[in-house]
């Protein structure tokens, strides 16, 4: 082996060996945990994000408040399956503590710890030394108490002309300042108030009034606090055209929409007279897709005698069902030349009606070129006889 190779190879070899002490990284944060003030009932996600080469383990720690010294490690499952850890290693180490349904205890220091250090699992070492940390303190406080409106129900057989839903601040640890109305997530213009007793009134309720509202109070010194009402209304559809119409091997998208709380359980069907065929997306040529109020059929590469017929879409919640059909009408690719075979077929037609018409015509109607000429008497030799025979008489 040349000698020029022996020395690259061990340089190679050399270099990879000493590659992981070259580049090796101590751990550091990328993002840190912050910390929060809750209310009872609700959830809280703290975020660690660390660097580091080798990529450092990622532990939960905890304390309770005016309590330091005495951190507890957290582990999945723990205090009744209320906390979870999801940890992702890469290139760098990611991990997220959730917390759900908060209680007052659920107050204290969250730590997020890191290392990447090979005796950081080692007792005799001391943690301080081995570990990086990040805190976040967590605040819960006792979530006021709102008395709100029962939920309702529009019936369209019985319809309510008017709805009132009212909701009441009773127990507040800190002043409120403000209460304003959102419906499925988005505040509603002009409810703003500064009162502790609010209320939103619809006039002639309809299908698309229902929803979730809220009533949300905010506080200066705590987070918002808020009491839901549900008004709740069987499916009010619209669905596709009443009819399309579509060329063999083409694509056909059919939709239908709806109003009504809660969001509906969609469905399509293939009718057959008095019996129905259920759509799915096994088939390969169906697609369906769902969103909350909508829904859509997408029919593939339209077969002329299979595809034709009344499709009928189905809403259905937990108030009541409604359906809306609309027929597909296929038609063969020469559809596009029919216009013009029409007046091609009328143009003969009228050729033909035109040859039967002239060799029908009768014989009186046409001259004869081999006869002679007759011509005509006139009155003028009439006039001649009678002329003579005056001037016979004179004599």
């Amino acid at each position: 082996m040349h000698p020029n190779a022996v020395m690259l190879a061990v340089v190679l070899i050399l270099g990879n060996l000493m590659l992981p002490f070259i580049s090796a990284q101590s751990a550091g944060f990328v993002k840190s945990p912050m910390s929060e003030t809750k209310l009872t009932g609700d959830t809280f996600e703290l975020y660690c994000d660390v660097v580091g080469n080798p990529t450092p383990e990622i532990q939960w720690w905890y304390a309770e408040i005016n309590r330091a010294d005495s951190f507890k490690q957290l582990w999945e499952g723990a205090r009744k399956r209320r906390v979870s850890i999801n940890t992702a290693y890469g290139a760098n180490g990611v991990s997220v503590l959730g917390i759900t349904r908060l209680t007052l205890e659920d107050s204290g220091t969250y730590e997020c710890r890191a290392s990447n250090d090979p005796k950081r699992n080692d007792l005799r070492q001391n943690p301080a030394s081995t570990w990086i940390r990040a805190q976040a303190t967590i605040l819960v406080l006792q979530k006021p108490k709102i008395n709100a409106s029962d939920q309702t129900i529009l019936s369209a057989d019985n319809p309510i002309k008017h709805i009132s839903l009212q909701c009441n601040l009773t127990t507040a640890h800190t002043p409120h300042k403000e209460s304003f109305w959102v419906k499925n997530g988005q505040e509603i213009k002009n409810t703003r108030t500064e009162l502790r007793n609010t209320a939103y009134r619809i006039v002639k309720s309809r299908a698309d009034d229902s929803g979730e509202y809220m009533c949300v109070y905010t506080f200066a010194m705590a987070p918002n606090a808020n009491a839901t009402i549900e008004v709740k209304a069987k499916p009010d559809v619209t669905g596709h055209k009443r009819s399309e119409n579509k060329n063999e091997g083409e694509n056909a998208m059919l939709y239908c929409k709806s109003v009504g709380y809660p969001h509906p359980t969609w469905t399509w069907r293939k009718m057959n007279g008095t019996s129905s065929t259920d759509i799915d997306n096994s088939t390969g040529r169906f697609f369906i897709t769902i969103r909350d109020n909508y829904t859509e059929l997408n029919i593939l590469h339209l077969d002329i005698n299979s595809d034709p017929g009344i499709y009928q879409c189905n809403a259905t919640n937990m108030i009541g069902n409604t359906a809306e059909t609309t027929i597909l009408r296929v038609r063969s690719n020469l559809a596009p030349l029919w216009p013009f075979l029409g007046v091609l077929a009328e143009i003969i037609i009228l050729v033909v009606i035109i040859v039967v018409y002239e060799k029908r015509k009768r014989p009186d109607d046409i001259i004869d070129d081999d006869e002679p000429v007759v011509p005509t008497k006139t009155n003028s030799t009439n006039n001649h006889k009678d002329k003579n025979i005056r001037q016979r008489n004179t004599k």
